[in-house]
């Protein structure tokens, strides 16, 4: 049996081929197994302090963070562990204890 590669961009499992190319349901990205060098073309991503962050880091928040759609904040020194980093404006995907699943920037984090 064939297994399908996973997404280099956002790791998902469902992906499909697609005339010659491998495409990926959950984020749109499309791929040929002739160019799997596409680590080249991932942005790095930094802390407040310049430190490379990667897949299952910890991490603490450095200011106190409002967060959007709730009256609650975000505590500077909050500690966040297990992150995952994505494309956009809000570079990591975690969950903290107490508020659930959130994008954070990176700017506003140091890792530990």
């Amino acid at each position: 049996m064939y297994i399908l590669p996973s997404c280099p961009k956002c790791h998902s499992e469902y992906t499909y081929e697609m005339d010659g190319v491998f495409v990926c349901p959950d984020c749109g990205h499309e791929w040929s197994l002739d160019t799997r060098s596409d680590n080249a073309e991932e942005k790095v991503v930094r802390d407040s302090n310049g430190n490379v962050l990667s897949d299952g880091d910890t991490i603490t928040v450095i200011k106190d963070l409002k967060v959007k759609g709730s009256s609650s904040v975000l505590k500077i020194g909050t500690r966040v562990k297990n992150i995952r980093l994505v494309e956009g404006d809000h570079d990591i995907d975690c969950k903290i204890d107490g508020f659930g699943a959130m994008k954070l920037k990176s700017e506003f984090v140091k890792k530990i």
